[in-house]
């Protein structure tokens, strides 16, 4: 019951520490509004063009494919450095993954999303 009762004083006092920093910064800061304040600062440099630029979908497309295969590869690396002390069950789950993955590699080319389109 005693760490119960700590964990429960350790939560209130986080919490109302988050609350009062809100409030803090709430009560702090500056209410005037002038143009400069809501340029984007550029290093010194003021700001020519919108900062909000179009980018094609396939570059989104590929960052997104570059993250799941090198979680991939982080999830992997250790399986392969213990497979001699894992059983047979860990051995089975880690093709299941690579299954699962290679079936997810078969739709991403079957969609064409590795082709780089102009």
């Amino acid at each position: 019951m005693r760490e119960f009762t700590c964990l429960i004083i350790f939560i209130i006092v986080s919490a109302f520490f988050a609350v009062l920093m809100l409030l803090a910064g709430f009560i702090c800061q500056y209410k005037k509004s002038s143009p400069a304040k809501e340029l984007t600062y550029e290093c010194g440099i003021l700001p020519f063009n919108d900062a909000r630029i179009k980018f094609d979908i396939k570059y989104f497309n590929y960052a997104i494919l570059f993250l799941i295969f090198d979680v991939e590869t982080i999830f992997l690396y250790p399986f392969a450095v213990s497979v001699n002390s894992l059983g047979l069950f860990a051995v089975i789950e880690a093709f299941i993954f690579l299954a699962i993955l290679l079936l997810g590699l078969f739709f991403v080319i079957r969609r064409n999303l590795l082709r780089w389109r102009a």
